[in-house]
């Protein structure tokens, strides 16, 4: 990703006037609800956040986030922020690296649609895969930690921390790609053949492998705040698409990173990795292997396949939100040039996993 991408992803920014919040209601709300806070609260939009927008709340003693729902017509299933609440709720009690969360509110006369309060933390975030702006013998460390985060999610006994109700254990690879399919035609502005076979071939094709695990469904450098000097993740964002998975999907979705041109969400394809000092993608496998006690990754391109299918998916539905006016980010609009590509490449995997 280049420099300018960052620039308009980062930081805080005007905020569009119909996702304005009401200072004075979210003060009285917060002053009844979040255990040591003192306002007034001053409100600043983040730039960043494609799909549920997310707030900067400054008061005189400390820094807050609020999280909340896009207004307007939303597609099924989409935004639960309270979903966000539960699981990181559940694993920052436990010591993994998600915020702290305060409070959570439902209702929607307070500021429009619901809401979650959590910790503001400190630290940096990384747009660009190849971490141009990082010394080349602290890059590995960096990606190790993002791939041991990962790996201790899926290691989190869901059930003893209170999520045996997160989500459906078993056939998650067949429910994802028929809950995508249908988000992609409720969503679907043009015919892209690709996307259509895809969804035919994707539920004729599934891992016989069945584990089930905590899933962030979106991990990658820019959803995590690292250490400010040191090869540790600190808070992990965006829980917007977590629930009970599989692990597999979740870890190859990391991995398409390592598949994405340097124009495609700053991935790493094409670049002299070695030079970078960035582990190969053959030393993730292997790390997250060891990490979780794999002995190996099984169905590698299916995977590929599916987690490109479903990206196109998502940016299918960001596009089209973007056209009704109901984006959280004026840059939604160019996501739908992106699902051709995505459609693309995700069937040239699927063709290598059989199809």
């Amino acid at each position: 990703m280049t420099d300018a991408i960052a620039k308009e992803f980062s930081g805080v920014g005007e905020t569009p006037d119909h996702l304005k919040i009401d200072a004075d209601a979210l003060d009285r709300y917060m002053r009844a609800h979040v255990a040591g806070y003192a306002g007034p609260p001053a409100v600043e939009k983040f730039k960043g956040g494609q799909s549920n927008p997310t707030y900067l709340i400054t008061t005189p003693a400390r820094k807050y986030v609020l999280r909340r729902k896009p207004p307007g017509k939303l597609l099924p299933s989409a935004h639960a922020v309270e979903r966000e609440y539960k699981v990181m709720t559940a694993l920052s009690a436990v010591g993994f690296p998600a915020p702290k969360t305060y409070a959570l509110c439902e209702d929607p006369d307070i500021i429009g649609t619901a809401f979650f309060i959590m910790d503001f933390v400190e630290g940096r975030i990384f747009w660009d895969a190849s971490l141009p702006d990082v010394a080349k013998e602290a890059r590995a460390p960096l990606f190790h930690a993002l791939i041991d985060t990962l790996a201790d999610l899926h290691l989190v006994d869901y059930e003893k921390i209170g999520l045996g109700d997160y989500g459906k254990p078993g056939n998650y690879f067949e429910r994802q790609i028929g809950r995508w399919s249908k988000q992609y035609k409720a969503a679907e502005t043009e015919a892209i053949p690709e996307m259509d076979a895809l969804i035919a071939w994707l539920p004729t094709a599934l891992p016989s492998d069945d584990a089930t695990t905590i899933v962030h469904g979106d991990l990658r450098f820019d959803n995590v705040i690292m250490h400010p000097s040191e090869p540790k993740a600190l808070a992990v964002l965006d829980w917007e698409l977590s629930t009970l998975g599989h692990p597999l999907a979740d870890f190859t979705y990391l991995l398409m990173v390592w598949h994405f041109p340097p124009s495609v969400r700053g991935g790493l394809a094409g670049l002299d990795l070695d030079a970078l000092g960035i582990p190969s993608l053959d030393d993730a496998v292997a790390r997250y292997c060891k990490r979780t006690g794999r002995q190996s990754l099984p169905d590698l391109d299916f995977c590929l396949a599916y987690n490109m299918f479903r990206l196109g998916s998502i940016a299918q539905g960001v596009y089209a939100r973007a056209l009704q006016g109901n984006a959280s980010s004026e840059r939604a609009i160019s996501l739908g040039a992106q699902v051709r590509p995505l459609a693309t490449l995700a069937w040239s995997y699927a063709k290598k996993a059989g199809a």
